[in-house]
């Protein structure tokens, strides 16, 4: 928040919500300058403090797919230049790349069915996540790679009226319990 009487030390912030209507609103990137998460919400089922339920998705280090566009693996991973993708939910699309990648021109999948501009408000929705790593081989990692971590979490908003641990008894050992 800009700096002033409001917020004389310069310390505010807000969440900026952006509401995803439509296919194609739905490619989105991971911005770790901004913290960039996405919430999936149902404005119908709300909670004692009269807030919409969602679950939140926070991703972890993850690039976008770094090969060239022009490439075999850059025209069948369309699906990989961007993290996050929004559809209505429909049974036949399954694969992210489409039904048959190594044998694809490229195109299919996720580019293909959001090319529609389906709208996602008031309907089942599917989050693609695309995440990965880009491995650059170390003196370590030889013989055998140690691990490499990569993931999200995915996490409950407002199904819960406060903490759900709060009400849970100590303990038996307890640092405040009588020896």
């Amino acid at each position: 928040m800009p700096r002033g009487n409001g917020n004389p030390l310069g310390t505010d912030l807000r969440a900026k919500t952006t509401l995803i209507e439509s296919e194609q609103q739905r490619k989105r990137v991971v911005d770790p300058s901004r913290t960039r998460y996405w919430k999936v919400v149902n404005p119908t089922s709300r909670n004692r403090l009269g807030q919409p339920v969602a679950y939140k998705l926070l991703p972890g280090s993850t690039p976008t797919l770094l090969a060239h566009p022009d490439s075999s693996v850059g025209r069948r991973a369309t699906f990989a230049t961007r993290n996050l993708w929004v559809t209505p939910y429909a049974p036949d699309e399954q694969r992210a790349a489409g039904e048959y990648p190594n044998q694809s021109a490229g195109g299919d999948g996720l580019p293909r069915w959001t090319a529609a501009d389906r709208p996602l408000a008031d309907t089942d929705v599917v989050l693609w996540y695309t995440f990965g790593i880009t491995h650059f081989a170390r003196p370590e990692d030889w013989p055998v790679m140690p691990v490499e971590y990569a993931g999200f979490t995915l996490a409950p908003v407002g199904f819960f009226d406060r903490n759900p641990a709060l009400d849970l008894p100590p303990s038996p050992a307890h640092c405040h319990s009588a020896p």
